[in-house]
């Protein structure tokens, strides 16, 4: 049992490292567009907005993931992908201190998530009926008893 809330654990500490990490991008951003840095100040505002709009998100999925909602393994598996393809964006644009921090956690997220102690507890158990039992089945009518053509049929 213990097993199980180790890889939740860190699961969604992947994800809030995920979360700390757009936030301290969006503060970036945002000191970027207060200094006059933005292309152009809606963008630069617009930009600095989606990031924490996006930070919370990723923080709401961490807290899921925590208290091992079942909702949240979808959404924790997506920002896993999202972030590791932005991680090799960001190594290829030689961003290596930020590239190589996002491929890193996206690993380490989607290692926890996919370890099958993980996937036992978010998933949905079948679901029975709340009448379970089962109906009884019918016999089939006894079958007739049918002459050659041209004869009749015997009775009794």
């Amino acid at each position: 049992m213990q097993d199980r809330h180790v890889a939740l654990w860190t699961a969604a500490a992947a994800q809030a490292a995920e979360a700390a990490l757009v936030f301290v991008a969006s503060v970036l951003s945002a000191v970027d567009t207060a200094a006059g840095k933005s292309y152009q100040l809606g963008s630069g505002i617009a930009l600095t907005v989606i990031g924490f709009g996006t930070a919370l998100a990723l923080g709401f999925v961490a807290v899921g993931l925590a208290r091992a909602r079942l909702w949240s393994r979808t959404p924790a598996l997506l920002s896993q992908l999202f972030t590791l393809i932005v991680g090799i964006y960001l190594l290829q644009s030689h961003r290596v201190d930020w590239g190589t921090l996002a491929v890193v956690v996206a690993v380490i997220g989607f290692a926890a998530l996919l370890l099958p102690q993980s996937q036992h507890m978010l998933r949905r158990e079948p679901r029975t009926p709340p009448d379970a039992t089962p109906e009884p089945v019918s016999k089939p009518p006894a079958a007739r008893k049918t002459a050659p053509r041209g004869k009749p049929a015997p009775r009794g």
